[in-house]
């Protein structure tokens, strides 16, 4: 038997990063000794943050696999996030939280919740083989569960995703309010990211019904900091529309103190945003008030009044 190859989506998150590392440290556990734990692009400020913190390697970089490689899917089951030669690997395991968009011709282990968290879902799968957690890994299953749920304000966050950062906190020995405030403010730093990093640091390709868009995702703790760009990333934004032939590119910038999202939409269909929020685009942006999650509270709304 060969290596088996654990990753998570393309502009990888915390989730993803620390949910290949802890999946890693779970299939060694149950016995596949011979795993590597990959990333599919690079590691942000926040997940750098939460790796210097716990004092652990950031995954193995890759693009692609040699045909009839065994993978494990964390944190996504969408083709277009994932390694190009998808179809010509060999699937073990898929544990995820999103919508489900992958197809296999063979039977897999797949394990999905609607839950805020691909590592909550992990978290219960220790329990219920009954492996130990300890520390280092608590505080990284912790770390993506703060940050998928923007410290359990987020609407996607479940009493299940609580429970788990109540214990896991305990198991890390962290303070998780004080800790997790800080980590997220990491995250928000984008003083040295070019305009197109800035861009693709959480972008994700969307089809809103018979629409091609992108949106993106950037966290900040002062709206009016990231929007003193904003002409800087409004020709980023034109640029991805031409380049891609995008019906609409919006861009999320979220307040994660105040829980609120300022958006900047470009492209012909950009009147999906006032027809969905009931808000006017002024100079291509509007502010979405109590707006913090894409998952829950964009793509689906966007979607509907596409």
């Amino acid at each position: 038997m060969g290596k088996t190859y654990i990753f998570g989506h393309k502009n990888p998150d915390t989730d993803s990063i620390t949910s290949s590392l802890v999946m890693a440290d779970f299939e060694r556990k149950n016995g596949n000794t011979d795993v590597v734990s990959c990333r599919l692009g690079n590691v942000n400020k926040e997940t750098e943050y939460v790796l210097n913190y716990v004092g652990v390697e950031a995954p193995e970089f890759i693009e692609d696999l040699e045909d009839g490689a065994e993978v494990i899917i964390v944190d996504t089951a969408n083709p277009g996030e994932l390694i190009s030669n998808l179809e010509n690997v060999k699937i073990k395991r898929i544990v995820d939280h999103h919508q489900v968009l992958l197809n296999t011709s063979y039977p897999v282990f797949y394990r999905a919740e609607p839950v805020g968290c691909t590592e909550t879902i992990i978290y219960k799968l220790y329990k219920e083989y009954g492996f130990e957690v300890d520390k280092k890994i608590a505080t990284l299953m912790l770390s993506a569960i703060i940050s998928d749920t923007l410290l359990l304000k987020s609407p996607t966050c479940t009493q299940d995703d609580v429970k788990a950062v109540e214990e896991l906190s305990k198991i890390a020995g962290i303070d998780y309010n004080t800790y997790g405030m800080e980590m997220l403010k990491a995250g928000t730093d984008l003083s040295s990211f070019t305009i197109d990093e800035i861009l693709k640091i959480d972008a994700k390709a969307i089809a809103l019904k018979d629409k091609k868009s992108i949106i993106a995702q950037v966290n900040t703790a002062s709206i009016p900091e990231v929007m003193k760009m904003k002409a800087d990333l409004e020709a980023g934004m034109k640029k991805s529309i031409e380049e891609n032939g995008l019906d609409l590119f919006m861009l999320l910038i979220t307040d994660i103190v105040n829980s609120n999202t300022q958006t900047i939409a470009l492209g012909n269909c950009a009147g999906i945003v006032e027809k969905a929020y009931g808000v006017k685009l002024e100079d291509n942006t509007a502010l979405l008030e109590g707006v913090v999650s894409r998952k829950k509270q964009v793509v689906p709304v966007m979607t509907e009044n596409a």
